[in-house]
């Protein structure tokens, strides 16, 4: 009986290695196989990305800045809780648009810390949202989805809140075809209520963008050591005229709980589009306690 049941099993296990695999599935089995295989090597997804993603990314950036913002622009007022001790961030309005096969929502932030105006830090995150808004209605006059679909959306987080600083972080996802992320934060100091960059950080240390950079290649190549899967513009070979040489100190950055220095670097600008955005962690060792 046992024997008879082994002989079943056998002569099942034969019959489903018999069954003939459509060719349409076979041919996705191996398109899927081949594209698994190249997405392993670096030079591949390198020059793949480098000469389209970067090009797409580059279109998607061009920004026109317009004077009105559409009549469709709704007042939020929308109170979140109070941050911290001194700081509150309230979505001040929200862009929502809906035509055809387009549409955007883009929320739009204010800050307040303690009893200073904060004008000036309101007035840059309403400029950068309002060249969202005219990104969007200019692809939209252009009809550069055609026949596809064009949306954006952008919200935002606060991503440090100590006692020296309030990191408010703008996240924007544009999608046409395939989608893209961007990131855009504003670092306040808290005593001034101003927007500070990486050069006020680092006013006493000269050095500071080469020492950043080099903790950050350091990060980059031991990261593609442990890890096949991750892939950055750095020492690439035939490429290695467009890798990752230094930061232009122009980076978004905040602190993490540690107070530590973050830096973050947009889609397909250190690393091909597959990473997303990517962030680096730098030590106190290499900053010094500047958080």
């Amino acid at each position: 009986m046992e024997n008879d049941s082994r002989n079943n099993l056998e002569k099942l296990k034969e019959e489903y290695h018999n069954i003939p695999v459509p060719a349409s599935a076979r041919e996705n089995m191996m398109a899927g196989i081949e594209k698994a295989k190249k997405e392993k090597r670096m030079r591949i997804v390198i020059q793949f990305t480098k000469k389209t993603g970067l090009t797409a990314a580059a279109a998607l950036l061009a920004i026109t800045v317009m004077a009105n913002v559409s009549p469709t622009t709704a007042n939020a007022m929308e109170n979140i809780p109070v941050l911290g001790t001194i700081a509150k961030v309230v979505t001040f309005r929200t862009f929502e648009d809906t035509k055809d096969n387009y549409e955007a929502k883009i929320d739009i932030p204010q800050v307040s810390i303690g009893d200073q105006a904060n004008t000036e830090v309101n007035k840059s995150i309403e400029e950068y949202a309002n060249q969202l808004i005219a990104e969007y209605e200019k692809e939209v006059t252009e009809d550069v989805a055609g026949e596809g679909h064009y949306s954006v959306t952008s919200s935002y987080q606060v991503v440090t809140d100590n006692d020296k600083y309030l990191s408010l972080r703008i996240n924007t996802t544009v999608i046409m075809a395939s989608g893209a992320d961007y990131v855009k934060i504003f670092t306040i100091d808290k005593a001034t209520g101003q927007v500070v960059t990486l050069k006020d950080l680092f006013r006493d240390k000269a050095d500071y963008i080469q020492a950043l950079s080099d903790n950050i290649k350091e990060q980059m190549r031991a990261q593609m050591a442990a890890d096949d899967s991750k892939m950055y513009f750095f020492e690439s070979g035939e490429e290695a005229a467009e890798d990752f040489n230094q930061i232009t100190g122009d980076e978004s950055f905040y602190f993490n709980g540690n107070g530590e220095l973050v830096l973050v670097f947009d889609e397909y600008t250190v690393a091909p589009g597959y990473m997303g955005v990517v962030e680096f962690t730098i030590p106190k060792s290499v900053t010094g306690d500047i958080g």
